[in-house]
């Protein structure tokens, strides 16, 4: 198990680079388990390539569509990604973010824990499970670029013949994001601007230039208003997360490093997470009428939307069954983050778990500890034999 991990995290794929090495490297691990295999790729906004997997394993001696008897949908699903943020501060044991390093119990590198760490979990646990054992299918999903926008989940949803397959059958469907096995049936979504003034540049001393941040001045007045609404507009809650507010951030930048220039460019940004029944689409309105009327220009980011399965779905229910001999009595829960589940919005029974914990993705000495992987094994074997087995 940790040799498997070792391996994944060995591949450098923070966003800007190709996945393609360690994509087809998972490739050919499922393909000795049995598994059918789906490749597909485009090009980023770089024309860097990225790649897609999804690999489906089905029953031998039955017929695909021979249910598990203990879900009337049809077999279970698990969805990661491969890519990994940035690891430039590295200030893990070994000095090599690529390189995995076992420290106290804990395995270090980045991607360790969101989500390589997951990844590895589901790949073990698969081949625990024979294919003779199976009365159902078993995909396994792996994106690009979850961490830019999810823009492989959005390639697959656009794109893949084996990723309608899966819509078809609307499994039971693990996002392995880490959760410390906690389950999530809901979580926000993203989305942003840009807001954007143009001067005039010019020597200071002069009055010949146009000053990009005056027109600025009044939209971030309109954005710190919008900001305190966030806060405090109960119209504008749901208890449900913590916090439970749109979490509106926003800052301003004109890039000038020399004070005789007069700055003839200035960009605002905002970013907040949206919820369910609340995409601040009225926000977002305010932005732009406002905008217009100073002479600003604001360009959309589209992001995902939240994530929500509805908690009473026997599928919710029965995760956390599963998953109590690890973790002790649970409750589904909703978190803050997103996740490439926001974009699979056509797959009803969505489920967020996995092993490792959300504190520690994108820290300069990422980890996952040794106990919390085998849980995710243990944990996603049970998972396997239950949605897909007798």
């Amino acid at each position: 198990m940790e040799h498997l991990l070792t391996e994944l995290i060995g591949f450098d794929t923070v966003s800007h680079l190709s996945n393609e090495n360690i994509t087809r490297y998972v490739v050919e691990h499922l393909v000795r388990l049995g598994f059918e295999t789906e490749l597909t790729s485009y090009r980023d906004r770089r024309e860097t390539a990225k790649f897609c997997l999804i690999a489906r394993r089905d029953p031998s001696g039955s017929a695909v569509n021979n249910p598990s008897p203990h879900s009337s949908t049809p077999g279970l699903a698990y969805f990661c990604h491969t890519d990994v943020v940035s690891a430039d501060r590295w200030s893990g044991p070994g000095g090599d973010p690529f390189r995995a390093t076992i420290d106290n119990e804990r395995l270090y590198g980045r991607g360790a824990c969101d989500m390589k760490g997951s990844l590895a979990a589901m790949l073990a646990a698969a081949s625990r499970v024979s294919i003779d054992d199976q009365t159902s299918p078993l995909w396994i999903v792996a994106t690009a670029d979850e961490e830019v926008g999810f823009e492989g989940a959005k390639h697959l949803v656009r794109s893949s013949q084996a990723y309608r397959e899966i819509v078809a059958s609307n499994p039971v469907s693990i996002i392995g994001e880490p959760t410390r096995l906690r389950v999530v049936y809901a979580h926000k979504g993203i989305t942003g601007l840009q807001i954007h003034s143009v001067g005039q540049a010019a020597h200071s001393s002069t009055s010949e230039g146009v000053n990009a941040n005056i027109a600025m001045v009044p939209m971030l007045q309109t954005l710190l208003e919008i900001d305190a609404r966030c806060r405090h507009d109960k119209t504008l809650r749901d208890e449900r997360f913590d916090p439970p507010t749109l979490t509106w951030n926003f800052g301003v930048s004109d890039q000038m490093k020399t004070v005789n220039i007069v700055p003839d460019h200035c960009t605002a940004w905002v970013s907040f997470r949206t919820m369910p029944n609340m995409d601040g689409g009225e926000l977002i309105d305010e932005v732009v009428t406002r905008a217009a009327v100073l002479g600003l220009r604001v360009e959309e980011f589209a992001g995902g939307p939240p994530m929500a399965t509805s908690r009473d779905q026997p599928c919710v229910g029965q995760m956390c069954t599963l998953v109590e001999p690890f973790i002790g009595p649970n409750k589904p829960t909703a978190v803050c983050y997103a996740t490439d589940g926001c974009i699979l919005d056509e797959l009803t029974q969505r489920i967020v778990c996995g092993p490792g914990s959300i504190a520690q993705a994108h820290k300069t000495d990422e980890f996952i500890s040794l106990k919390a992987l085998h849980q995710g094994v243990d944990f996603y074997e049970s998972a396997i034999r239950w949605w897909c087995g007798e």
